[in-house]
């Protein structure tokens, strides 16, 4: 039997976390990132797929790849959150739960990070907690995708 998939997807300038603005985002890496989601994952019996891009339509194409294999999804999309239609797009097709994560919380930020076209097709939003905001959408995502994976016919 095989264990449920949570996608974690990053999108612009994820990559350079640790090195781009640390009094900001901190001084974690993507590597430190990814293997607190692998652990996070790992604890609720599922498995990961860590991708970061810097191109909209590689997030969008990754959306529709992983949308039925997947349980579920956490995105970062940077700043794509909010430009993004295409995206949005994409995600309204996921079946499995989705979060949306921000290192930071935007709504004390920039008045052009306040907006998101990606809110209102997510099951949950989670700004603000840095690293461990991953965890937590992780964590949200698997929880769900084991109780229906147990759950009777």
């Amino acid at each position: 039997m095989s264990r449920p998939l949570v996608a974690v997807l990053n999108g612009p300038n994820l990559n350079l976390l640790g090195r781009r603005e640390p009094a900001l985002y901190g001084h974690e890496t993507l590597a430190d990132v990814e293997e607190l989601c692998r652990r996070t994952a790992d604890r609720h019996g599922c498995d990961v797929d860590l991708r970061q891009t810097n191109h909209e339509g590689v997030l969008v194409d990754w959306v529709q790849e992983l949308r039925e294999s997947a349980a579920g999804f956490v995105v970062n999309a940077g700043a794509y959150t909010h430009t993004s239609i295409a995206l949005r797009d994409a995600l309204v097709t996921v079946p499995g739960p989705v979060v949306e994560v921000h290192l930071t919380n935007v709504h004390a930020r920039e008045d052009f990070r306040h907006r998101s076209y990606l809110a209102d097709v997510v099951a949950a939003v989670v700004a603000g907690l840095g690293p461990a905001g991953y965890a937590a959408a992780v964590e949200y995502v698997a929880t769900r995708a084991t109780r229906s994976a147990v759950a009777p016919a």
